[in-house]
């Protein structure tokens, strides 16, 4: 994808940790090399889920094949170029398909025709996801208050504990904002705004 990868991986002496670590340190190095830059590359630790059942294999399979499909890079499955989804049908570069194929049919003739409708089939496929974090701007913020009736800092400030606590609750379960970004927002400390809401 444009800025994530799947790997459907099978764990054997190497760790799965150990086995991201070196492909992502090369890739790295790659392309720190090819584009002139230096640092890290990647944002977040990789997550990872176990795929234990044949039939959640295949799920999997068609997930990874159809994310530039539901992510609109492309119309088809194997349209792509960037996935597997081509190297079960022609010329196997670099995945191993016989695991895959052999859940569909003995026969590879018949395996293939069973992949490629079952890579097709429209789902609501969920496996792992990529989060996208919510961050809200200040301004949203400000928004948000307003709507509650806080026209500026002040009046927040000046109201009794208990509406104040009850507003600044609201505030924290809003996704997307943090204590540091409400503080500077509302002009109260840190540590009034960590203990608004908790149930005494």
């Amino acid at each position: 994808m444009d800025n994530h990868i799947h790997l459907l991986l099978k764990e054997t002496e190497e760790s799965l940790s150990v086995a991201i670590q070196r492909i992502s340190s090369s890739y790295v190095y790659w392309y720190n090399m090819k584009c002139g830059r230096s640092g890290h590359l990647f944002q977040d630790r990789f997550k990872a889920e176990n795929v234990e059942t044949t039939r959640y294999f295949l799920t999997v399979l068609r997930y990874i094949h159809q994310n530039p499909v539901k992510a609109g890079l492309v119309k088809d499955v194997f349209e792509s170029r960037w996935t597997s989804a081509n190297e079960y049908i022609y010329q196997v570069q670099m995945v191993d398909i016989d695991f895959g194929l052999d859940l569909f049919n003995p026969d590879r003739n018949k395996a293939v025709r069973l992949y490629i409708e079952y890579m097709k089939q429209p789902n609501n496929d969920q496996c792992l996801e990529i989060t996208v974090k919510i961050k809200r701007t200040d301004e949203e913020v400000r928004e948000f208050l307003y709507q509650l009736g806080i026209l500026n800092k002040n009046t927040l400030q000046q109201m009794d504990k208990e509406n104040r606590d009850a507003i600044l609750a609201e505030l924290k379960a809003l996704n997307g904002v943090s204590q540091r970004q409400l503080s500077r927002i509302t002009g109260i400390s840190k540590t009034v705004i960590q203990r608004a809401g908790r149930v005494k």
